[in-house]
Order: C-alpha cells, then sequence, then structure tokens
C-alpha cells in the first residue's frame, strides 16, 4: 500500500506560480489511506485525556469529527464567520493578504474543558493560532493541535510555539 503522504497530489503552480499544493482529496478516496490518516491523528489525542475535539472550518471537521469519533468523544466545529445560528464568540486575525474571522457559538465549551484542535494543515501557522485564542476566550484548556500535513517551510510551529500546547503532524512536506 502506498503510505498516507504518497496519497496526496501535489498540484504545481496552484492557486498561483510557484505555490506546491497539496491536494488530499486523493488520499480521502482511499478508504485506507483516510483511516490510517485518522488513526496517525486519533493515536496522538488518545495519549491525553480530553473532554472535546475541536475541528477548524472545512477540512478540519473532515479529520475532527473522525478522531472525535474513534475517541468516543464529542465535536467541536470552529467555523467562519456568520455561519453559525446561535451567540457566537469571535476572534479575528491577520492574513498576509487581509483578515479573517472564526467563531464558535458562545456555549460549546465549558471553562475548564481539555481539548485537541484538529486541522488538514499547518502552513503558517495563522488560523491554528487564532482557534487556539478562540477557545482560550471561551475558557478552554487546549492541551494541542494536531494536522494532517504540515508544510516545514512555512514555519507554522514556530508560530505556535508560544501557545503552550504540544504540536503535532501526521505527514511533513518540506519543499
Amino acid at each position: 500500500m502506498k503510505t498516507t503522504k504518497d496519497l496526496i497530489r501535489t498540484v504545481p503552480d496552484y492557486p498561483k506560480p510557484g505555490i506546491q499544493y497539496r491536494d488530499i482529496t486523493t488520499l480521502l478516496k482511499s478508504a485506507e489511506g483516510f483511516r490510517e490518516s485518522v488513526e496517525q491523528i486519533a493515536d496522538w489525542c488518545g495519549q491525553f485525556e480530553l473532554d472535546l475535539i475541536a475541528g477548524i472550518d472545512a477540512r478540519g471537521f473532515i479529520f475532527g469529527s473522525a478522531v472525535a469519533i474513534k475517541l468516543n468523544l464529542g465535536f467541536v466545529p470552529i467555523r467562519k464567520e456568520g455561519k453559525l445560528p446561535h451567540r457566537t464568540i469571535a476572534e479575528r486575525y491577520e492574513l498576509e493578504y487581509g483578515t479573517d474571522c472564526l467563531e464558535v457559538h458562545e456555549d460549546a465549551i465549558e471553562k475548564g474543558m481539555k481539548v485537541v484542535i484538529v486541522d488538514d494543515l499547518l502552513a503558517t501557522g495563522g488560523t491554528a493560532k487564532a482557534a487556539h485564542q478562540l477557545l482560550q476566550r471561551c475558557g478552554a484548556d487546549i492541551i494541542g493541535l494536531g494536522f494532517l500535513i504540515e508544510l516545514t517551510e512555512l514555519h507554522g510551529r514556530e508560530a505556535l510555539e508560544n501557545l503552550d500546547s504540544k504540536v503535532f503532524s501526521a505527514i511533513r512536506f518540506d519543499d
């Protein structure tokens, strides 16, 4: 069998010249590859005593919800602005080309709950850092951040180092 890394398609020059886009749709269509990728993240999360898994909109929902089911935990979606129907808490953050915003329902997490945030990709770390800050404001104890893929050349891990949470990536791309 191919490794989970082998199942990820690289699309050169997308969405612009010089970018090597890591396409997970080829991994997701492989039952064995998808299962293995979820198990890698769940195995890492399983070492902690957790109350919830949180996933970042939208691909973090795919992996985070599967990890939550595997670990028999609840799941909290961290959504993009304006997508949640009830009262929310928001966290705005800077992007290289503007700003964005993440939201969570104000009653999604009880103070002191132990949470791991899951997403598909760690690039520069900006979105993950905003999700971490958002859940901290909700009173969560964020134990860690787990990713399927880490693009090491973008130094996202370094951007998360001062958060006092563990960081895990199942697959690393160094180019």
